[in-house]
């Protein structure tokens, strides 16, 4: 009898352990299907599943970076908005939470910001715990349908578990529409020497902004921009914050402002302002725009709070209204840059915006895929590259004249070009793989004025990823960022040296890592 009971429990056992093997096949055949579909971005923040676009919340706090997002959950088109919800430790790799807000009876959820209340001047701490303060717009479908104009107002909401779970303030919406048909996305942050909450918020075609001690009760302090910068569009996702100038102690302030339509190359794009902030009132005595990022795919960007060291982490929408529901992916829609470190640069009297990746990205590159290629004034060189479509390249050089052409078998190109004749870059995707799902994406080259480069040589820096590339020149002085869908992976690299000077050399391209 104890001999069947034994050979019993080692039947059930071994069953057991067979029934285990299995599931663990399955769940490992279903993670290696997950992020490994046609376009998905390898080394970029995308969704699990579905529609997302602006990044909100961007917020550090107790060694976690959060991340939350325009996220519809029911389909890959915009549809009712939710923030989804994303943690990182070192901003390249993600972990994918629960939805983090959902809509109400005040409206969807549309894009803004998120603090650490470290003095707990909204009360909303509990015994030891410092909350997270969301602040976000409302948008009631109902309002506009009707065809009011005040449809859009501002809430907040509290998190005493680190992002966690959150709980909408029962006096929401905390500012109200007096009539103005755009009227949203909230960024606050904590300004010293005033010691005020400051928001900056966009209605129409110029930005607001407000005070409060206690991100409740808001006071209307001034208005900027009515007549400056690009008025193409609608303004859209403002960031106000100061800036060290490189190499100096001087400081100034900034302000993002996306603008949709009206970018330089077409539909949405991210102009900024350089001036001064007193506690009350942005002002700058620039009159043009001038441009985060030259490419049609960096959108809605905004900057972290209480980042460590005060650093200012920026990451934007990889996408453009334009084209942005139409896209040729199927399970997911939309990824984000990469983060970017911002820094002001000083150039004859005039300050730039320099945006460029952070050393995280830098640390997933793995296999060297080419290294010490060298190409002469007035030569062309081809390389074969397996993993071309995700990868970084690198180089210094004073070629002010070259071509950088991807390509594959089907003769599909997406060709990056330095042309100092015009001063300027030109990035084509006009042949670049799938293009006609809808009629903006792939009409025209994208151009990028450089000024005069001179006989300095300069760094380009450029990231590939499955649907996408970053371009990086001069550390982030001139940046472009383009989607692509090519039918196959680019494997084949054409360097045309077009400068009868100045070599390029030690081209190295590195492998970089899947961060899913």
């Amino acid at each position: 009898m104890q001999k069947t009971v034994s050979f019993f429990f080692l039947f059930l056992l071994l069953i057991s352990c067979k029934n285990n093997t299995q599931e663990k096949e399955v769940a490992q055949e279903k993670k290696s299907k997950v992020y490994a579909e046609q376009y998905r971005p390898q080394f970029h923040f995308s969704p699990p599943e579905k529609w997302m676009n602006d990044p909100n919340g961007l917020v550090y706090n107790e060694g976690t970076y959060h991340l939350f997002y325009q996220y519809y959950p029911d389909d890959i088109v915009w549809g009712p908005m939710h923030w989804g919800h994303a943690i990182s430790k070192d901003m390249v790799h993600w972990e994918h939470k629960p939805i983090a807000l959902f809509p109400d009876e005040h409206g969807l959820i549309f894009s803004g910001s998120a603090v650490v209340d470290k003095e707990n001047t909204s009360g909303f701490g509990a015994d030891t715990e410092v909350p997270l303060v969301a602040i976000f717009t409302y948008h009631s479908m109902e309002g506009e349908k009707a065809g009011e104009k005040d449809f859009q107002t501002q809430g907040i909401a509290y998190s005493l578990d680190n992002g966690e779970t959150w709980v909408k303030y029962e006096g929401n919406p905390v500012i109200g529409n007096k009539g103005i048909k755009d009227f949203r996305d909230p960024k606050v942050f904590w300004h010293e020497e005033s010691q005020n909450w400051i928001l900056a918020l966009v209605a129409g075609d110029h930005a607001k902004f407000y005070k409060s001690s206690d991100l409740k009760d808001w006071k209307y302090l001034s208005d900027f921009g009515k007549g400056q910068g690009a008025h193409g569009g609608v303004w859209e996702c403002p960031d106000l914050f100061p800036l060290k100038v490189e190499g100096s102690d001087e400081e100034k302030w900034v302000l993002i402002i996306s603008i949709n339509p009206g970018a330089p190359n077409g539909g949405s794009g991210t102009q900024y302002f350089i001036g001064e902030f007193d506690g009350k009132k942005f002002t700058s005595d620039q009159k043009e725009a001038k441009w985060l990022d030259f490419g049609t795919d960096n959108y809605a960007g905004v900057t972290y709070n209480n980042a460590p060291n005060e650093e200012r982490i920026f990451i934007g929408w990889m996408s453009n209204w334009d084209y942005a529901r139409n896209t040729p992916t199927k399970k997911w829609r939309s990824a984000m840059t990469v983060p970017r470190r911002l820094s002001l640069r000083k150039m004859e009297g005039d300050y730039m915006l320099v945006n460029y990746p952070l050393e995280q990205v830098d640390k997933l590159t793995s296999d060297v895929l080419e290294s010490g290629i060298n190409v002469p004034a007035g030569v062309s060189k081809t390389l074969n590259v397996n993993g071309l479509n995700q990868s970084q390249l690198n180089f210094t050089t004073e070629s002010k004249d070259f071509k950088l052409v991807f390509t594959n078998h089907l003769n599909e190109t997406l060709a990056f070009t330095m042309d100092s004749k015009n001063n300027a870059i030109i990035l084509d995707r006009m042949n670049s793989g799938k293009t006609g799902f809808q009629s903006e994406f792939g009409n025209k080259k994208h151009h990028m004025p450089t000024g005069n480069l001179g006989n300095a040589s300069y760094e380009v820096k450029v990231l590939l990823d499955w649907s996408s590339i970053e371009i990086f020149v001069d550390n982030g002085l001139y940046v472009m960022t383009d989607q692509v869908f090519p039918t196959e992976p680019y494997d084949k690299l054409i360097i045309e040296n077009l400068d009868n000077k100045s070599a390029i050399k030690n081209v190295l391209i590195k492998r970089m890592e899947s961060v899913w």
